[in-house]
């Protein structure tokens, strides 16, 4: 497991060195849009003849577990990464406006992206229940730290705003889960 996590971080490096001498777009933006023209570049290779190239990936895409991986190992980092750059102070004195947003932010943004994400399956024919469509609109809804934080810091944005969407997103409405109540935490306190 952790020669895998060592060939994530050295591709990482790799595809964020090339954003930054050929690209230059923001860090986490660039490192994506490196990666999907990587891909891109594979998939070409084997249109071209490699095809053991693409297996040789699948094979090596296989050998890895993506829900162990996520969850267990790149999911704490990225999340204590984003909660390491915030002074509790600023936190304390935005907690108005980071409450709102954690809690009625979130659950607007979820109905809209789930009544969108209903209308436009129908108009392709596809029948999702309106349930689904809201679970995926609470999935997506709330905001990435690291990603906000890193396009917040290249745009030069003012120390109350980023304090207040960090502050959004490390605290969602929800809480954590209860693994074995699969409830709320907060819930499975009471």
């Amino acid at each position: 497991m952790l020669e895998l996590v060592a060939a994530f971080i050295c591709l990482t490096t790799l595809l964020t060195f090339v954003n930054f001498r050929f690209i230059g777009l923001p860090p986490t933006i660039g490192v994506m849009v490196t990666a999907l023209l990587f891909s891109l570049i594979l998939q070409g290779l084997s249109v071209l003849g490699y095809p053991g190239l693409e297996e040789r990936v699948q094979q090596l895409i296989g050998q890895i577990d993506f829900g162990d991986l996520l969850m267990n190992w790149m999911l704490s980092f990225l999340l204590f990464a984003g909660a390491l750059h915030v002074n509790l102070n600023d936190l304390r004195s935005y907690r108005w406006p980071i409450g709102l947003l954690a809690t009625f932010g979130v659950l607007i943004a979820t109905t809209v992206i789930g009544s969108l994400a209903f209308y436009i399956f129908a108009l392709f024919g596809w029948h999702v229940s309106f349930l689904y469509c809201l679970l995926f609109g609470a999935l997506i809804s709330p905001t990435d730290p690291i990603a906000v934080l890193g396009v917040l810091r290249t745009a030069n944005a003012s120390k109350p705003l980023k304090t207040t969407i960090v502050g959004e997103s490390l605290f969602p409405p929800y809480g954590r889960m209860d693994r074995h109540l699969n409830v709320p935490f907060s819930l499975a306190c009471v």
